[in-house]
């Protein structure tokens, strides 16, 4: 699983599964760019990846500002030299909003964040992916939003729009070389623990749906498997929705 001479763009990189995939990817060669709205976080980041001896340059900005993208993607070519790799893993998140009660402000707040931000960061990478023959680009989807859960109006909205995006993406862009594919994570998550925390009999019905038993681990579980996608290993996919959820949905 070498990436080496690889670039990487991770949005959401300061913390939880963006954080983890970030440094799995430089721990395996590549060069890595982190994209998040807090600049704090992803300094601390940068620190431990720089420590642990990879490459990385990070970007403060909102990836819901089309502008904001274009200067994290213009700063990632200026400093590796292209991109090979596009993980959308930026994600706001309001849950305990029912359908009747969804404002226009958290369908913003949510969707913008999600679905607009990885469309934006795609668009902004897609040259630069097709000028190097080709690439890998993994959104973050929901099995929440596969379900349809109670209580996650605007998250369930955006995630399925990400899927639909990803679809249509990699249709358009496979004769460019370009894989563009969508997990569907089940770990432990700063928005997952809040969820946790606020609801813990509802969390453990979950637990008990999962049939491994647990939530999966941030890095071993979800990161590894981010990682594979942007490999030669899993070359001839694409399009796909893999779900990373210990067996919670099960699809044909």
């Amino acid at each position: 699983m070498d990436l080496s001479g690889k670039v990487a763009i991770v949005t959401g990189g300061g913390q939880g599964l963006g954080r983890a995939t970030a440094k799995v990817l430089a721990d395996r060669g590549a060069s890595v760019t982190i994209t998040g709205r807090t600049a704090e976080k992803l300094e601390a980041v940068r620190d431990e990846i720089a420590a642990a001896g990879g490459r990385v340059h990070f970007v403060a900005g909102d990836m819901g500002n089309r502008a904001d993208v274009q200067r994290a993607v213009d700063e990632t070519v200026d400093a590796f030299g292209g991109i090979d790799i596009l993980i959308n893993s930026a994600q706001a998140s309001k849950p305990g909003i029912a359908v009747a009660e969804l404002t226009d402000e958290d369908f913003d707040l949510v969707f913008r964040s999600g679905a607009l931000g990885s469309l934006y960061a795609m668009q902004a990478c897609y040259p630069h992916l097709r000028a190097r023959g080709g690439g890998s680009i993994v959104n973050f989807g929901s099995t929440t939003s596969i379900t349809g859960d109670r209580g996650f109006a605007p998250y369930v909205m955006a995630k399925e729009a990400i899927r639909g995006l990803t679809r249509t993406a990699a249709s358009e862009w496979g004769p460019d070389g370009i894989r563009v594919n969508v997990v569907c994570p089940a770990a432990l998550s700063p928005s997952s623990a809040r969820f946790r925390d606020a609801d813990p009999e509802r969390w453990a019905k979950i637990i008990r749906s999962i049939p491994l038993g647990r939530m999966g681990d941030d890095v071993l579980d979800i990161a590894c498997a981010v990682a594979a996608l942007c490999g030669d290993d899993l070359r001839f996919l694409t399009g796909a929705t893999l779900l990373l959820d210990g067996g919670r949905l099960m699809v044909a």
